[in-house]
């Protein structure tokens, strides 16, 4: 089992920036991909940018490229997710989760094939 636990939302200004940490414990994360997920209020959970195993490969949603950085620290067995240029449109409860697989690339934005998630920690941006 792997327990997931993520830090660092708030209350941002847009233009802003915040940058999100998942901490995993139980077992090491550095075998699986990773993601960040985010849920609007009224809206369903989208994804928002993935990580492989080893830092190799990212992926991002068209909404965040060029905004967002994912990147992981293996050692520390953490994940984190640099968020800049915030909009309003970003508000959102952030999830950090894991998938089983290094690196799934036909499935990696699908929240179904993600084992393991964390609680969420909320976003805000003010317009």
């Amino acid at each position: 089992q792997v327990q997931l636990v993520e830090s660092g939302g708030g209350l941002v200004q847009a233009g802003g920036s915040l940058r999100l940490s998942c901490a995993a414990s139980g077992r090491t994360l550095s075998r699986y991909s990773t993601g960040w997920f985010r849920q609007a209020p009224g809206k369903d959970r989208e994804f928002a940018a993935a990580i492989a195993w080893n830092g190799g490969r990212t992926y991002y949603t068209d909404s965040v490229k060029g905004r967002f950085t994912i990147s992981r620290d293996n050692a520390k067995n953490m994940v984190y997710l640099q968020m800049n240029s915030l909009k309003s449109e970003d508000t959102a409860v952030y999830y950090c989760a894991s998938q089983r697989t290094p690196w799934d690339s036909a499935n990696i934005a699908d929240a179904r094939e993600y084992t393991y998630w964390g609680q969420g920690t909320q976003v805000t941006v003010s317009s």
